[in-house]
């Protein structure tokens, strides 16, 4: 899976260009007979948006996954960790003042 960088269409300019370049490209999708196979024509317009974009936007760098799942590991036992400890003075500033 190809993952663009999309924070490049918040520039106008760069926008433009890529619905310019996708419009360009889509034309050559019309001559498809869409009733034959509808899912070569929707590969095709597909791969003219991706080829496009590509172009305009550029790849995003690729994360390392296992970075990613060590990190999130390791927040979500800080988390559990930070949860427990306010439940903990929760309760003991409970005990310290009886309900009325």
């Amino acid at each position: 899976m190809e993952i663009f960088n999309l924070r490049q269409l918040n520039e106008l300019e760069i926008k433009k260009q890529n619905q310019i370049k996708i419009s360009k490209r889509l034309p050559a999708s019309e001559n498809l007979n869409y009733s034959e196979d509808i899912n070569r024509a929707w590969e095709n317009i597909e791969e003219n948006i991706k080829t496009s974009t590509k172009q305009s936007l550029g790849r995003c760098k690729q994360h390392k996954p296992w970075f990613e799942e060590e990190c999130s590991r390791i927040l979500d036992n800080k988390k559990m960790q930070a949860k427990m400890q306010w439940l903990k003075d929760l309760n003991q500033s409970n005990v310290g003042n009886p309900k009325m």
